[in-house]
């Protein structure tokens, strides 16, 4: 069985089960694929589209054909040389309804329930209504409305009494019921059963509330403000093993060859999970069988700030390659674009465009609404550690919000890691710069509580307090901090003020920087060569099932960053010609001017290069999944909708203006000649960004669907069904990627490069997982739209040439507006790039590699001459060079360091 080379992430789900993956394994072994990469697989809510609403961690959902399907998929992949990679979520259950059955026994019993102390619950409110209750936000009214409207219904099954509401069901803890019960007595249309239900409610372990009360009232952990997920203390030993122990058996069966841990910055102690869930696989090694690796690596979702790097003592492979999902990107943008785009979105906006101020915005909004109960939580463990104290107890309950909101609001990653030996050295500049942040933020009597706050929060270790009482009250108050700021950081920047400010909205990704529009090449290297360093085998991706906008979408737009003087003038044009669609509100015009900006910028993005948009069907699909996207973006800037409470008028008129722009002929052909010119740019960009991704230092993981160009939105367009017969029968003609330039539009010319790179991964696999990461300078007048480096071994080396930033330098027929399907669009792509284009740029390489080398996308040989390539001639077949010179036994190895 082969090493962790590529992986291809699927999502399972009643739909696509483990039986209908057991299909395709043929065609993901032939395009190169070594594991496949699972969604969660443990049994999860019914009809889950994704499985992180997990029910029962003990077993295989049945919905996805149980443990005999995988089973049957484990064979499969084994057959053909290829493992299982599984994401699990050790976070979060799934609560409401009745399918947990955890959750179920502690509404039942409280306390007393042996699993009270799974879910993170506070049993000791200062509120005297849930003082040993829990806080069940589950109703769609307020509780008295509820409670006469007949909806609850007391019901009896199996001999144990419940209250059905909806799809909810509460259950009634036995010891409550002291006479024997009719139904009949607790009809709650009548005032009389109401009462009785309503004492008989106020004797269970639980509340039953409107649902608008869990921001402000819960008292048990959520996952970020969901309702429906509660936080599971996995960091207590037995919940540890409980919650584990299936997975465990998958992976001492040899079944599972390494896991993916969802949302580990949700965990109270990341790095004590981490370390403890490495100790425990370690200790399986022995029992996995023969013919399998015996190491199971250990990926985590985890989002790192621009300037953030992965801690390296928590024995893990690496993440899974959101930031370089941003590398990538940053790496496709002009920066000389980004003035005149913010000049752009200020014009038409009025807004500045500084997204960090964006950032700081939503982040108070978040403290202040969605995330308010987890806020005053934290708030009050910090006032119990200040009274605990006679030299701190005067510290206000109030002066502490204060601090602890501007430190929040200012909190430049998602958390630090303190424990009892304190904050490490790695997190000290972080919450150094939000100190500095809040500092100018808040009043001077408070700026003594934030220097509190930074002792108390890690600047001062735990382990150092004599007082036993106080380490506790120390260590509970950075656990709730740590929790906090990873939920307002994602709630804040992802799912606000990604959809609030759009200066070019291709960097508004999940785990995007969009602080810094570009990155210099030299900037990419650096990356390369610290990942090669600290994480060689972590995962490399560009697309997910949680980005918002698929890798192809902003490969596209990134070319606006090269012409932004031509974007800016037709914006001005669409906004013209779309005055009459405009509605003026009683909240103002729809839509708004920064949600009409952004909607141009998806438009063009989610264009793909074979769309029809006169054809009637194919344009309302088009538009129907626009719909979708726009109602979820509207509602996630919070600025004129919101999830907690809609504003159907301006949605619907939003709805209208997005259909009218594509309704309106002059406009249609407009836009579409706008899209065609993207066309080819974005499709090159594409090219780039797979190459990267398949020759860069680390494991490329790819998503299902999208060997094909992916112009997917976010979720639930971004899981929509995948045509894997058209994807097998393109890969069973094994065109070559020069080959299927000529009908690029289709995108298998993708599919095309990432089988040959794949391949050629199979065949070099110590190259790519251990070869050392050589940077190379261009030289040449057109040097700065080229990135290329060496990988190297001793016995072979790779070069890798692609271009950046080309809209200048394609043909001109090339980038115009070719019809799709018409014969001659893929003629002109054979000539993207001329080679007097590239005029005298050509590469330097060193001295001691030979001249003959072999291009690995079309077979051909290739000789060098002594004073370098051209580029011109490296890119005369296909846009993009990969070339592969195997060495001799005497030849000498280049090292990292050797001068180039």
């Amino acid at each position: 069985m082969s090493e962790i080379l590529a992986t291809l992430r699927l999502q399972f789900h009643r739909d696509f089960t483990l039986n209908d993956a057991c299909r395709w394994v043929d065609y993901y072994a032939a395009l190169g694929i070594s594991h496949l990469y699972a969604s969660p697989l443990l049994a999860s809510r019914s009809g889950s589209a994704h499985g992180y609403d997990g029910i029962d961690p003990t077993r295989i959902d049945p919905e996805l054909g149980g443990e005999e399907a995988l089973e049957r998929l484990v064979k499969a992949l084994r057959e053909r040389g290829m493992g299982l990679i599984l994401d699990i979520v050790p976070n979060h259950l799934a609560v409401g309804g009745s399918e947990n059955p955890w959750w179920q026994e502690v509404l039942a019993h409280g306390p007393k329930s042996p699993y009270a102390d799974f879910f993170d619950i506070d049993w000791h409110s200062q509120d005297p209504t849930l003082t040993g209750k829990v806080l069940l936000p589950f109703l769609g009214a307020p509780y008295e409305e509820v409670l006469h409207s007949g909806e609850l219904v007391l019901r009896q099954d199996e001999g144990a009494w419940h209250v059905q509401y909806h799809e909810h069901q509460f259950p009634i803890d036995p010891e409550s019921l002291d006479t024997p019960t009719d139904p009949a007595a607790f009809d709650t249309t009548r005032p009389e059963g109401a009462r009785r239900l309503h004492e008989l409610l106020e004797r269970q372990h639980y509340r039953l509330a409107f649902w608008r009360t869990a921001s402000d009232e819960i008292n048990w952990r959520r996952f970020f403000d969901i309702t429906e997920l509660a936080g599971v203390r996995v960091e207590l030993d037995k919940v540890f093993i409980k919650t584990h122990e299936e997975i465990f058996e998958l992976v001492a069966k040899g079944w599972v060859d390494g896991l993916r841990i969802d949302h580990v910055d949700g965990l109270a102690d990341p790095k004590g999970y981490c370390r403890r869930l490495r100790e425990e696989l370690d200790a399986l090694e022995e029992r996995r069988p023969q013919g399998v690796p015996r190491q199971v690596p250990i990926y985590l979702e985890k989002i790192l700030a621009g300037d953030e790097s992965l801690h390296e003592d928590w024995g893990v492979a690496g993440t899974t390659g959101y930031e370089f999902m941003n590398q990538v990107s940053a790496l496709m943008h002009d920066p000389e674009g980004e003035a005149p785009l913010k000049a752009l979105w200020k014009e038409v906006t009025g807004r500045s465009g500084d997204f960090l101020a964006e950032v700081r915005q939503a982040r108070g909004e978040m403290l202040e609404i969605n995330l308010n109960s987890e806020f005053h939580g934290c708030a009050r463990a910090l006032s119990r550690l200040a009274k605990y104290r006679l030299e701190t107890r005067d510290i206000t309950l109030g002066a502490i919000e204060r601090a602890l909101h501007a430190l929040v609001v200012h909190f430049p990653v998602y958390r630090t890691y303190a424990d009892e030996r304190g904050r490490p050295l790695q997190d000290a500049p972080f919450f150094e710069r939000a100190l500095q942040g809040a500092w100018g933020d808040v009043n001077p009597p408070d700026r003594e509580v934030l220097k509190r706050l930074d002792d108390w929060l890690g600047g001062e270790a735990p382990e150092g307090c004599d007082d036993l009482g106080e380490r506790e009250l120390r260590l509970e108050a950075i656990q709730r901090f740590q929790q906090l700021t990873s939920p307002a950081a994602a709630k804040a920047v992802e799912d606000t003020a990604g959809y609030r400010s759009a200066v070019l909205i291709s960097r508004n990704d999940v785990g995007g920087d969009p602080e810094h529009f570009a990155h210099s090449p030299q900037t990419f290297h650096a990356a390369c060569r610290a990942r090669a360093s600290s994480f060689p085998h972590t995962m490399l991706t560009t697309a997910t099932h949680d980005h918002k906008r698929g890798e192809d979408v902003r490969a596209r737009l990134a070319a606006l960053s090269e012409q932004p003087w031509l974007f800016a003038e037709q914006v001005r044009q669409w906004r013209r010609m779309a005055a009459p669609l405009r509605e003026e509100l009683a909240s103002g015009l729809a839509p708004s001017s920064s949600d009409e900006l952004m909607l141009y910028q998806i438009l063009l993005g989610a264009w793909d290069p074979a769309l029809d948009i006169e054809d009637a069907a194919a344009r309302q699909t088009f538009l129907e999944r626009l719909a979708q996207w726009q109602e979820k973006a509207l509602r996630e800037a919070k600025l004129r909708t919101h999830w907690l409470w809609p504003d159907s008028q301006y949605e619907t008129a939003c709805r209208n203006f997005l259909f009218g722009l594509l309704e309106d002929p002059a406009l249609r052909s407009d836009l579409r000649e706008a899209a065609r010119a993207l066309d080819l740019p974005g499709a090159l960009n594409g090219l780039v960004q797979v190459t990267l991704r398949l020759t860069t230092p680390g494991v490329p993981d790819l998503y299902q669907g999208t060997e094909y160009w992916d112009h997917s939105l976010v979720d639930p367009d971004n899981r929509r069904p995948v045509d894997y017969a058209s994807r097998q029968a393109a890969l069973k003609e094994r065109e070559s990627p020069d080959a299927a330039l000529a009908h690029w539009r289709d995108g298998r010319v993708k599919q095309a490069l990432i089988a040959e790179l794949l391949a050629l991964r199979q065949r070099f696999p110590g190259l790519f997982l251990a070869g050392d990461y050589i940077p190379l300078e261009p030289q040449g007048t057109q040097a700065r739209h080229l990135l290329a480096f060496l990988r190297v071994t001793t016995t072979a080396t790779l070069l890798v040439v692609v271009p950046r930033q080309t809209t200048g330098l394609l043909e001109d027929e090339a980038s115009g507006a070719a019809a799709p399907g018409d014969a001659s669009s893929g003629a002109a792509a054979l000539t993207w790039m001329p080679a007097a284009r590239w005029e005298n740029t050509r590469l330097s390489l060193p001295g001691s590699l030979g001249q003959e080398w072999r291009n690995a996308l079309t077979g051909e040989k290739a000789n060098f001459a002594r004073e370098g390539p051209a580029v011109g001639e490296l890119l005369r077949a296909f846009p993009v060079g990969v070339f592969v010179q195997e060495a001799q036994q005497d030849d000498i190895a280049i090292t990292d360091d050797r001068e180039v």
